[in-house]
């Protein structure tokens, strides 16, 4: 069974959407698709891909001095995208105890590693459960009051990282 909140709410919408009952919803989402997967360009390709990703590099760049974060920002927006620059710290499938995550990895880029941690679970980057934490398997799901204070970013790389099928920039 899986602890993670975000695919249960995708297998619940399916559920509402296909009248199945749970286990038939997650056995059909967690099912390899049938035929031949369609070959699809790398993202790098796309020119919305492009786009995000020189909007996270200029926004990024203003706040990183080499790996150290020099400032938190206090727009959502851009802390949004300082907080995706930090998931790609962690690793899709890994489990992570507290101190790693405080000492390892946070407090190696900025000395407030509690409020970063803190940040990357209220965003959805990052679940916790009695001190180990993880990427989850899916985006968060987002309702449209989010919309305006998430970078393009997310919804343009982070599905493909927590899947494993996109590189670390």
């Amino acid at each position: 069974m899986t602890d993670d909140k975000d695919f249960k709410a995708i297998v619940r919408a399916r559920m509402r959407e296909t009248g199945q009952r749970y286990t038939a919803a997650r056995a059909d989402l967690l099912a390899p698709p049938d035929g031949p997967v369609p070959q699809t360009p790398p993202p790098e390709h796309d020119e919305a891909y492009a786009a995000a990703h020189r909007e996270h590099r200029r926004v990024v760049d203003r706040f990183f001095d080499g790996e150290r974060l020099v400032s938190i920002p206090v727009k959502r927006k851009v802390r949004a995208s300082i907080l995706l620059e930090l998931v790609a710290l962690f690793e899709p499938g890994r489990r992570y105890s507290e101190p790693e995550v405080n000492h390892e990895i946070l407090g190696r880029v900025h000395e407030d590693y509690a409020y970063l941690r803190r940040e990357l679970v209220n965003y959805g980057y990052l679940h916790r459960d009695s001190g180990i934490y993880w990427l989850p398997s899916w985006p968060p799901l987002r309702d449209a009051a989010w919309g305006q204070e998430l970078p393009e970013w997310e919804a343009v790389w982070l599905p493909g990282y927590l899947a494993g099928t996109e590189r670390r920039r």
